[in-house]
């Protein structure tokens, strides 16, 4: 079958879609990265996410046992079918991956994932997998240089994604990719980052509920104090939000930004066990 994605495309009369933010990569060695970076085995289960042409299903399909290959434009069913029909363990899946439940599609198998996604929506697909009753051992995704710099930012440079990345994983860029790897051309670079999921929480908490609902109310005042945005994230007043971000060593006059896992993670139990906030 043809590789080359415009090539391929045209001969199904069919053009990427800007509304769906495809931008479908050819480039053999970019590929092959990406798949290196995942570290497969002849025992792996994974899950792609954005299957498009079939460039990375194909690649993926001979390092693991299966690969789950999820793609939400329906118009790339026939591509599909036609390139994996002989392929025994590539399942291919046409749904949308933010309504797929992660957990029937997978069972109880340990899996990973690995996906070339469009931008607009990477951190969305973090959070759905991550959050998942059975979140997957390991993800490499191919996102925006920028916001790669952004999940693996350290404290005076965090952000909510940063800290829900950092409490579930341990992100890190591993590689760059020229805009010229991808039909059609994108205005921007790319990072391959790979996320090395915990096997447990690296600090310690109340419930995960409870430690985000105190990171995003902390988040939710952009540029704002710690003292402000904390009262009115969680309705407490500003005298005892300043309170308990002393009771748990944390100037009240910093930013959101500033604070390590560690410090979210101090703060949260303080305001849990302070009973200020009632956590539902």
């Amino acid at each position: 079958m043809v590789s080359n994605p415009k090539i391929l495309l045209e001969s199904y009369d069919l053009f990427p879609k800007k509304s769906l933010g495809q931008n479908f990569m050819h480039d053999p060695q970019a590929l092959d990265k990406i798949v290196d970076s995942a570290d497969l085995t002849a025992a792996d289960a994974v899950v792609e996410v954005g299957a498009g042409t079939g460039s990375l299903t194909a690649k993926l399909a001979e390092r693991c046992r299966e690969v789950f290959a999820i793609e939400v434009d329906q118009r790339l069913q026939p591509v599909l079918e036609d390139r994996f029909d002989d392929v025994s363990n590539v399942y291919l899946v046409f749904d949308d991956v933010l309504k797929t439940d992660i957990n029937t599609l997978m069972g109880n198998q340990e899996y990973i994932v690995v996906a070339n996604v469009p931008y607009y929506i990477s951190s969305a697909i973090l959070w759905h997998f991550l959050e998942a009753d059975l979140p997957p051992r390991r993800m490499v995704l191919t996102m925006q240089y920028e916001v790669a710099e952004r999940i693996v930012a350290g404290a005076g440079a965090m952000n909510l994604l940063a800290v829900a990345l950092q409490y579930y994983g341990a992100p890190q860029i591993v590689g760059k990719l020229s805009p010229a790897v991808f039909w059609p051309r994108p205005n921007i670079h790319s990072a391959i980052v790979r996320i090395e999921t915990h096997q447990s929480a690296p600090v310690v908490v109340p419930s995960t509920k409870i430690f985000f609902r105190v990171v995003k109310a902390g988040f939710s005042m952009k540029r704002k104090q710690l003292k402000n945005a904390l009262s009115g994230g969680l309705g407490i007043k500003s005298a005892r939000t300043s309170e308990l971000l002393r009771a748990a060593g944390i100037d009240p006059q910093r930013r959101a930004e500033t604070l390590t896992l560690t410090e979210w993670a101090g703060l949260t139990r303080t305001i849990h066990q302070s009973g200020d906030v009632l956590f539902i």
